[in-house]
């Protein structure tokens, strides 16, 4: 059948790039989102490009069982998985931990760990039975430091970051290649869903600002995979030049 890429979240964002970015080097696709509308436009727009195959599974990663019932019965041709990215996470809310809104607090723990544990206690067996496999974590600069307001988001990154370095040593044995991609600000859907719909404050995030773009993180990807089967990338924090730790950036003046 040729290579295979599973990618969570791909309806949107780093997600729908990455998903572009290997169809267009001739990858299968597995593609995972809670949005099936958007699920389905993805789908048919991949096999349009690209002449691939694309398997669209509709469920949400919070949900343990629909992570099961999906991934874990694939068909048997979409089992040899050779690329898992845990793309699927988010950003909700921005307050002090003494403020904080225990809904956010939940929707992030769930999706950006949780969700990554669930799917990747599905998939790592496959890759070790089929004695094959690459894991990408999709972390943050969240994950490498703290900033205001962002307690929660930044707790569930450095558990990324911690659960990335410990898999690629449980998975060591099996030659399982792990690698972390942390990028800093990148304009994608990312600031609209953590200010719950407020697009005004999200463009300011990014004013006097060239952010990191979607592709620019796909592209990073596929390198990383692309590298010789000796050759592990473990971990790469990827930035604006304008950017140079989480809070510091020089903007343009406009």
């Amino acid at each position: 059948m040729g290579k295979i890429l599973l990618v969570t979240g791909a309806t949107a964002g780093f997600g729908e790039a990455i998903a572009h970015e290997f169809a267009a080097n001739q990858y299968n696709i597995i593609i995972t989102g809670r949005r099936q509308d958007r699920l389905g436009i993805v789908k048919a727009d991949l096999e349009k490009k690209y002449g691939v195959k694309v398997l669209a599974l509709n469920f949400d990663v919070r949900k343990q069982e629909e992570v099961k019932k999906h991934l874990g019965n694939l068909p048997t041709e979409w089992q040899s998985i050779d690329v898992l990215v845990n793309n699927a996470g988010l950003a909700s809310g921005l307050s002090s931990i003494q403020e904080g809104n225990v809904d956010d607090w939940e929707k992030m723990i769930d999706t950006n760990i949780k969700g990554l544990l669930y799917v990747t206690r599905t998939i790592a067996p496959l890759m070790i039975q089929n004695k094959k496999g690459h894991i990408f974590n999709i972390g943050s600069v969240a994950g490498k430091e703290v900033y205001a307001n962002g307690n929660v988001y930044c707790a569930t990154k450095h558990a990324v970051d911690a659960l990335t370095k410990a898999t690629r040593i449980d998975l060591l044995q099996h030659g399982i290649r792990v690698t972390g991609i942390c990028p800093g600000m990148a304009e994608t859907e990312f600031s609209v869903v953590r200010y719950h719909g407020d697009t005004d404050k999200a463009k300011n995030v990014y004013k006097g600002v060239d952010p990191l773009q979607a592709k620019d993180i796909a592209e990073l990807v596929y390198f990383a995979a692309s590298r010789p089967a000796h050759v592990n990338i473990s971990d790469v924090v990827i930035t604006p030049t304008q950017q140079a730790t989480a809070t510091y950036v020089v903007r343009k003046p406009e």
